[in-house]
């Protein structure tokens, strides 16, 4: 197995015009598609840091996680094709008159490259239609997204929703977004937060082995 670094660097650079030759030329070198997954986690684990710090931006987390798309692009087959399965389904989305999705859209990115089957809703999803494809795709885990003070009640709405039709003793429900702390999210009923796409990887594997 070669070392990886370079493809960590690439990731926390943001420079995807590379990334998809040299995620090949790992694969083609006997590293293993979980490995080189973690190594690029390691990478946005890396960019996250810096964008808490206020040393990076939005349009450089977007950057990198036009890496790890493009990344997991040439690792789909490898996964899909595996004995390994699916860790689970998740349903995610962003909270109901919120249309920020960058940070959905990373969380997502993450969960798919691990593994895990992803239903992306979208932006300014309501209860209704959370409660919907609860039903329609029987997740192991509702992901929910709040960018805005003014939208991060509407955890709680979509949860009160899928305790009204029954649903919530289904799925897992795991919440999270800027203005977003763990103590808000367990106040409106949530099993649990992640603050970015690798806790959230994290979480959710938590959340299917106690499921």
């Amino acid at each position: 197995m070669r070392d990886c670094s370079t493809l960590v660097k690439k990731v926390i650079e943001g420079d995807w015009k590379e990334i998809a030759n040299l995620t090949q030329e790992e694969i083609e070198s006997g590293t293993k598609p979980d490995e080189i997954i973690l190594q690029l986690q390691a990478g946005m684990e890396a960019v996250g840091e810096k964008y808490s710090s206020g040393e990076y931006f939005l349009p450089d987390m977007m950057k990198s996680a036009r890496c790890m798309n493009i990344a997991f692009e040439v690792l789909k087959p490898l996964v899909e094709n595996s004995s390994v399965g699916s860790l689970g389904k998740v349903v995610i989305g962003t909270v109901k008159a919120d249309m920020h999705d960058i940070g959905k859209n990373i969380v997502s990115g993450f969960l798919k490259g691990v593994g895990f089957e992803v239903i992306d809703l979208g932006s300014d999803v309501s209860e209704d239609r959370f409660a919907e494809e609860v039903i329609r795709h029987q997740p192991d885990i509702v992901g929910l997204s709040s960018l805005l003070t003014t939208t991060m009640h509407e955890i709680g709405v979509v949860i009160k929703k899928l305790e009204e039709k029954g649903l919530r003793s289904r799925v897992k429900v795991i919440a999270g977004g800027a203005p977003v702390t763990e103590k808000f999210t367990r106040s409106m009923g949530a099993d649990a937060y992640a603050a970015d796409g690798g806790q959230a990887v994290k979480v959710c594997k938590q959340l299917v082995q106690r499921s």
